[in-house]
C-alpha cells in the first residue's frame, strides 16, 4: 500500500511505526502539494548518508533510516525545491552527480550557481534545456585561473609515470612511440606524453604534449598511440609519460549562461573539461563572461557545437572573451558557433587533427579563429567567416604550426606570417573594414604556402620566418589589390612563389625586396593611374601570357638578376617612370629574355626598356614592339650583348639604341614599319 504526504516537511514527519523497508511513499510536493517538487521516496532502513535535500531525507525524530528518491537515472532540480533562480542550485547538482545510477541531470526552469564545480564524474549529461543560468553571487576565483569555470570536469593522474631519453628520433607522422619499460602500459590507457622543451626556445615551446591511448604495445621499448605524431623529435630529447583517468563522456547541452563580476577573480564562465574523453559542448549561449565559455586542455574526440557568446566582459588581456579555446587538444569538432564582440571564438594551442565549420564572428577586430603557434598541425577551417591569425603569439610558444588548410572564408584579415608550413587556402575573401588595421591584407609565410581562388581588398604580402616545406609557393585564381607603395614582401623571401592567373590591380610603387624570384603565368597586372612601376630585387621575374596595363619592372637589385617575359605576355600603357623595364643606378648584371611578346607604349615618350645603368644580356626575339621608343646607354652591354632580332617594330622611336658593334646586333632581321597600327573598333 502507498501512502501519500502533501511535502517534504510531512515525509520526514512521517512517525517510525509507518516506516518499514521498501515502503513507498508519494510526497505531493516540495514546499506544499501540487508545487513542481512532487517525488516517489521509499523506505531504507539500513541507510544512514546524510539528508541532502532532495534525494536523500532523514526523519525528524533522528530515527535510524532514510527517505531515498526512486527515479530511474534521471535528475531534476525540482526535487531539492528549485524552480528558479531564486534558490541556488549547488547542493542538488552535487547529490544528483554523487549518485552513480544517475546519467542524466535536467533543469526544469532558469537556475542559479553560487560556487565553482570540480566534478571528475564521467557517462553523464547535463542537460539544461534551454533554462538560462545565472551567477550572481558566485564565490571568488583564485587569481588568473582561466580553469576555475562554475562546470569543471576534470580527469586525474593514476601516479604512474615514466620518463625516456631517445636514442632514436621520433619520427613525423609515425604512431610508435620509444617508452623506457613497455610493461607499465596497457591497450586501452590514457596516457600524456609530453617532450621536454625546445633547448634555446620559448619557455612553453614544445612539439609534442597530448592527451593520447595506447592501442598496441609493440616490443619492450615501444608503445603505439592513437597519435600521428605531428613533428619530428630528435634523438637525446626526453618524453615524460604520466597515466591519467580521464572523465569520459559528460556531456553539457542547451544552456543559456548569464555572467557575473568582471575581474578574474570575480567573473564567470560556464564549462571546463580538463583529460576528457567524448565530451561534447552544444548549445550553450553565453553572455557577459570572462575566461573562454568552453575551456579545454588534454581533451581528445570531442565536439563543441551551436554555441553562442555575446558581448563577454573582457577581450583585451590575454585569454578572456574567448568561445573557445583547446590547449593540447586532439580529434575536436567545433561546429555552427557564433561570436559578437568576443577576442576569439576559437583558439587551438598546440592542438592537431580538430576542424572547424560554420562559425562566425562580428566584431571580430581582436581575431575570431587563431591559433598560439606551440606546434599546431593538420587542422581545418571550412565555411566561417572572421579574422584569422595563426601561430602568432610569439617566440613563448614556438611560433610555428603545419598544415593548416582554410577554405570558403570571410574576414577582414588574414595573418600567417610565422612559422607556419605548407598552409592551404582556397576561396578566402579578405575585405577592408573600417576601424580595423591592416584590414583588407592578406600576410602569409612562403613556405610551401598554397592559394587558390582567393581575393584580398588592400593587400598581400609574403613573409619568411620558416623553411621547413619542400612543396612550391603556388597562387593561382586570385585578385590582390595593392595598397600603394606597400612591399609584396615583409621579410627577406628566399624560396620563390609562383602566380598562375591572378589579378593585381591597383600597383603604385610596390615592390619586391627579397631574393626570392617571381614567376607569372596567364597574369594581369594593373597599375593604377600614373603608378610607379614595380621594384624589384629578386633573383628573377619571369612573366608569361597574360597582361602588364600602366606598370612596369624597375630592376634595382646588387645582385645577378633575369627577367624572362615570353608566351604571349602583352605589356601596354605607361607609368609615372615612362619605362616599361628599367634598371636603376647601381643595380648589378641583368638577363633579359624577351620573347613572343606585345609591348605597346601609349605615348612617344614611354620606352619600351630603359637599360641606362648597370650592365647586363639581351635578347629580344619574335616579339611586337608599337610606339613609345628605346632608351639604352652606350655602355651598358659592356662585357654583355645585345641580340635584337626576328621582332615587328611599328612607329618605334629607334635613335635611343645603342651603335652596334660585335656584341650590339639590332637592325637585321626585324620588319620595322613607320605607319600606325590600324585598330578595329
Amino acid at each position: 500500500m502507498m501512502y501519500s504526504v502533501p511535502d517534504v516537511n510531512s515525509l520526514k514527519r512521517i512517525p517510525e511505526e509507518h516506516r518499514k523497508q521498501g515502503a513507498p511513499v508519494w510526497v505531493g510536493g516540495y514546499y506544499k502539494e501540487g508545487d513542481p517538487g512532487a517525488k516517489l521516496m521509499r523506505w531504507d532502513e539500513e541507510c544512514s548518508a546524510p539528508d541532502n535535500g532532495g534525494t536523500v531525507h532523514a526523519p525528524e525524530d533522528g530515527g535510524k533510516g532514510r527517505w531515498i528518491m526512486v527515479h530511474q537515472g534521471v535528475g531534476n532540480y525540482r526535487c531539492f525545491g528549485v524552480f528558479g533562480s531564486e534558490h541556488a542550485a549547488d547542493e542538488a547538482l552535487e547529490a544528483w552527480l554523487a549518485d552513480p545510477t544517475v546519467y542524466r541531470i535536467e533543469a526544469s526552469s532558469d537556475l542559479r550557481f553560487v560556487k565553482r564545480h570540480r566534478l571528475d564524474r564521467s557517462h553523464i549529461e547535463l542537460d539544461f534545456n534551454g533554462f538560462a543560468v545565472y551567477t550572481d553571487g558566485i564565490e571568488d576565483a583564485p587569481p588568473n585561473d582561466p580553469f576555475s569555470a562554475v562546470f569543471q570536469f576534470r580527469g586525474k593522474a593514476a601516479g604512474v609515470e615514466q620518463t625516456v631519453i631517445l636514442t632514436e628520433d621520433a619520427a613525423e607522422m609515425s604512431e610508435v612511440f620509444e617508452v623506457g619499460d613497455s610493461s607499465a602500459f596497457a591497450i586501452g590507457e590514457w596516457w600524456t606524453a609530453q617532450v621536454s622543451k625546445v633547448e634555446g626556445g620559448g619557455v612553453t615551446e614544445r612539439e609534442l604534449d597530448k592527451l593520447i591511448m595506447v592501442t598496441e604495445i609493440v616490443d619492450a621499448r615501444h608503445v603505439r598511440f592513437n597519435y600521428k605524431n605531428g613533428w619530428r623529435i630528435e634523438t637525446g630529447r626526453s618524453i615524460s609519460y604520466r597515466k591519467i583517468t580521464p572523465v569520459v563522456r559528460a556531456h553539457v547541452k542547451n544552456m543559456v549562461f548569464h555572467g557575473a563580476g568582471n575581474t578574474d577573480i570575480t567573473g564567470s564562465h560556464p564549462l571546463v573539461y580538463e583529460y576528457a574523453v567524448d565530451c561534447n559542448a552544444i548549445a550553450i549561449e553565453a553572455f557577459r563572461t570572462f575566461w573562454p565559455v568552453v575551456m579545454r586542455r588534454h581533451c581528445t574526440h570531442f565536439v563543441t557545437e551551436r554555441c553562442r557568446l555575446t558581448n563577454p566582459t573582457e577581450v583585451v588581456i590575454g585569454g578572456t572573451g574567448y568561445m573557445t579555446q583547446q590547449i593540447y587538444c586532439l580529434y575536436g569538432h567545433v561546429r555552427d558557433c557564433q561570436t559578437s564582440n568576443a577576442r576569439h571564438l576559437n583558439d587551438f594551442t598546440g592542438s592537431a587533427y580538430c576542424q572547424v565549420e560554420n562559425c562566425h564572428g562580428d566584431g571580430d577586430e581582436h581575431g575570431t579563429f587563431v591559433t598560439h603557434g606551440q606546434y599546431e598541425h593538420d587542422l581545418a577551417f571550412t565555411g566561417n567567416s572572421g579574422l584569422l591569425s595563426f601561430g602568432n603569439s610569439g617566440p613563448i610558444w614556438g611560433e610555428s604550426a603545419k598544415r593548416i588548410t582554410v577554405k570558403k572564408h570571410v574576414g577582414s584579415r588574414f595573418i600567417s606570417f610565422r612559422k607556419v608550413t605548407d598552409i592551404t587556402v582556397e576561396d578566402v575573401h579578405i575585405f577592408e573594414q573600417e576601424g580595423i588595421p591592416d584590414s583588407g591584407s592578406i600576410w602569409v609565410n612562403a613556405d610551401g604556402v598554397q592559394m587558390k581562388n582567393c581575393s584580398a581588398e588592400k593587400t598581400v604580402a609574403f613573409f619568411q620566418a620558416a623553411s621547413r616545406s619542400e612543396r612550391p609557393n603556388v597562387v593561382e585564381n586570385c585578385l590582390f589589390k595593392l595598397a600603394k607603395g606597400r612591399s609584396l614582401n615583409r621579410e627577406q623571401v628566399i624560396r620563390d612563389i609562383a602566380f598562375y592567373n591572378c589579378d593585381f590591380l591597383g600597383l603604385d610603387g610596390n615592390d619586391w625586396n627579397a631574393p626570392g624570384s617571381l614567376y607569372f603565368r596567364d597574369c594581369r597586372l594593373h597599375g593604377a593611374a600614373d603608378a610607379a612601376p614595380l621594384r624589384m630585387e629578386g633573383r628573377g621575374f619571369s612573366f608569361q601570357g597574360g597582361e602588364m596595363k600602366n606598370t612596369g619592372i624597375l630592376l634595382c637589385g646588387s645582385g645577378d638578376q633575369r627577367v624572362e617575359i615570353r608566351s604571349g605576355a602583352r605589356i601596354s600603357g605607361t607609368n609615372h617612370a615612362k619605362s616599361f623595364f628599367a634598371t636603376e643606378k647601381e643595380c648589378g648584371r641583368a638577363e633579359w629574355r624577351l620573347s613572343d611578346m606585345v609591348s605597346q607604349a601609349a605615348d612617344a615618350e614611354t620606352a619600351h626598356f630603359s637599360l641606362t645603368s648597370g650592365y647586363g644580356e639581351f635578347t629580344a626575339s619574335g616579339s611586337t614592339f608599337e610606339g613609345g621608343k628605346y632608351a639604352v646607354s652606350g655602355d651598358y652591354f659592356g662585357g654583355g650583348y645585345m641580340l635584337h632580332h626576328g621582332n615587328v617594330e611599328r612607329t618605334v622611336d629607334r635613335s635611343g639604341l645603342p651603335q652596334e658593334s660585335a656584341s650590339v646586333r639590332h637592325e637585321q632581321g626585324n620588319l620595322i614599319l613607320r605607319e600606325k597600327p590600324v585598330r578595329c573598333e
